[in-house]
């Protein structure tokens, strides 16, 4: 085959990749594509059936080495991150925090917004609950 073909087959298979959502399986035929085209160019991939099957290797030996690390790396599977672990930990008040007001809090060296869910006032100083994370918040109560 012509290598631009190849280029053409390989550009639209990562397109078709990137119109989907997180499968992460066009992508590695795609780039298998345009590999096969730049060998073609430089004629270095064969006849259309060495192309072909070049192809089809490259493009399966990537899905199944590259695949599940991207998933994961791109957390494709929403997998909880190490913020959820935070929970039932114990956070300093850097301010009084009144019910249902969002003041600042430490925990873990690391200064976050806080938001009493508890029915007293937290005075600034004192220890508190870390009950459950929404985005940057934390939502915390009197220990």
């Amino acid at each position: 085959m012509v290598w631009w073909i190849w280029i053409l087959l390989g550009l639209a298979l990562l397109a078709l990749e990137a119109a989907t959502p997180g499968g992460f399986f066009a992508l590695f035929f795609g780039l298998s594509g345009v590999a096969v085209g730049l060998l073609a160019a430089l004629d270095l991939a064969g006849p259309p059936a060495v192309q072909w099957a070049l192809f089809s290797v490259l493009a399966v030996v990537a899905l199944v080495l590259l695949r599940r690390p991207l998933r994961a790396r791109f957390n494709v599977d929403g997998v909880h991150r190490s913020v959820d672990k935070l929970t039932g930990e114990t956070a300093v008040a850097l301010t009084d925090l009144p019910p249902d007001e969002v003041g600042k809090a430490e925990l873990r060296g690391s200064t976050w917004s806080a938001r009493n869910s508890g029915p007293e006032t937290i005075a600034k100083g004192r220890r508190c609950l870390v009950e459950r994370i929404e985005g940057l918040t934390l939502w915390v109560r009197a220990e």
